[in-house]
């Protein structure tokens, strides 16, 4: 880190227990990039005076360069078990480091793409089988088995069906994976 960590408590008090988890969590996260130049905490206690259900609030703003600041909030209402701050921390950390990674990936190219779904109608069954065929809206026809068909529609399909697809190359020739059944509402 390029900056100080910024530490701001509010509502409660500053620890050892505490301040030894954020050098850990920090140190932690550095692994997954070290280009990080600055960081900023807010802890926010209870602002009540019960002694168990108030829970605590962790704030993080993580400034890399090249990316917009990662920011993290923990809500007060989103976990009972950030009645304690240091999981509250944990937490927080846990999330900006899913932020990192996600970012240090978006920097390296290796963003995972997904199959595009195409769009067709089954126009036949095997008699006999399992599987049939869809036609694409520009006239070719794709296998497809039960198996591919996702939520067990395959019984509820006939002919002239609509469905999505992600078309792949087979042994013998183009196969749809991935069937969806879907309904006149459903079409682009």
């Amino acid at each position: 880190m390029q900056v100080p960590i910024d530490i701001t408590f509010r509502h409660c008090e500053s620890s050892d227990a505490v301040r030894a988890e954020l050098d850990r969590q920090l140190k932690h996260l550095e692994k997954f990039d070290d280009r990080m130049t600055s960081c900023s905490v807010v802890i926010s206690g209870p602002q009540t005076r019960h002694r168990h259900g108030d829970t605590f609030e962790v704030n993080l703003r993580i400034a890399m360069p090249g990316r917009k600041d990662i920011v993290v909030h923990t809500a007060r209402e989103a976990a009972p078990e950030h009645e304690h701050a240091l999981v509250a921390l944990r937490d927080a950390f846990g999330t900006a480091r899913r932020q990192v990674e996600d970012a240090v990936r978006d920097l390296q190219g290796e963003v995972k793409t997904h199959a595009v779904e195409s769009h067709g109608r089954v126009t036949k069954f095997l008699a006999g089988e399992d599987c049939g065929f869809i036609e694409t809206a520009d006239g070719q026809e794709i296998y497809f088995h039960r198996n591919a068909v996702l939520d067990g529609a395959f019984d509820r399909m006939a002919v002239g069906s609509e469905v999505r697809f992600v078309e792949e190359q087979g042994e013998k020739g183009a196969q749809a994976s991935t069937v969806r059944l879907i309904g006149k509402h459903h079409l682009e």
